[in-house]
């Protein structure tokens, strides 16, 4: 039976924001606050990561209000000792972009986490792994790439998927 797990394990996190706020039609998209709902959901996937030893060396976020918000509090509620970087190039990117992005913040870390939005998390997920995922708000994949070090993200062609969580699955 081959192993699929490889030699080097480099594993990038993709976690969509959690549920917006619809109800504040006067700001634009990028502005948009989490609902109350999200905040939970965020909140309860900062939990679950940290209970499941999946708690990222390091957290970079798009800069739009929901998906800040969803890093923050995810990070504060698990407890996490990550560092938190927001970057502008994630709101729109593509999954191209997205993989520049995770090569240009991975430094030496062995689990980075994206926090951002959706066409492009589905589709980054579908590029490394061949998978069709569902990424419903505050969704949370865990991919291992093959990859030995982050720089070279960019060209990363294949990963496997070790983990998709959605919090419905964990809200009391």
């Amino acid at each position: 039976m081959t192993d699929h797990r490889y030699d080097v394990r480099m594993n990038l996190m993709l976690m969509r924001h959690a549920k917006s706020d619809w109800e504040s039609d006067a700001l634009d998209d990028h502005s948009r606050p989490l609902s109350t709902r999200g905040t939970k959901s965020a909140e309860r996937m900062g939990e679950v990561l940290r209970d499941l030893g999946l708690v990222p060396e390091i957290v970079v976020s798009s800069t739009a209000t929901r998906a800040r918000s969803t890093a923050e509090l995810a990070r504060l509620s698990g407890g996490w000792s990550s560092r938190l970087i927001l970057e502008p190039d994630l709101y729109g990117a593509s999954y191209l972009e997205t993989l520049r992005i995770a090569a240009r913040h991975g430094d030496a870390h062995e689990r980075i986490m994206l926090v951002g939005h959706e066409p492009t998390w589905s589709q980054t997920v579908r590029h490394l792994t061949g998978a069709r995922v569902a990424m419903r708000t505050g969704t949370c994949v865990d991919i291992e790439v093959d990859l030995s070090r982050w720089d070279a993200a960019g060209s990363a062609t294949s990963g496997l998927l070790t983990a998709v969580l959605q919090p419905r699955h964990f809200l009391r």
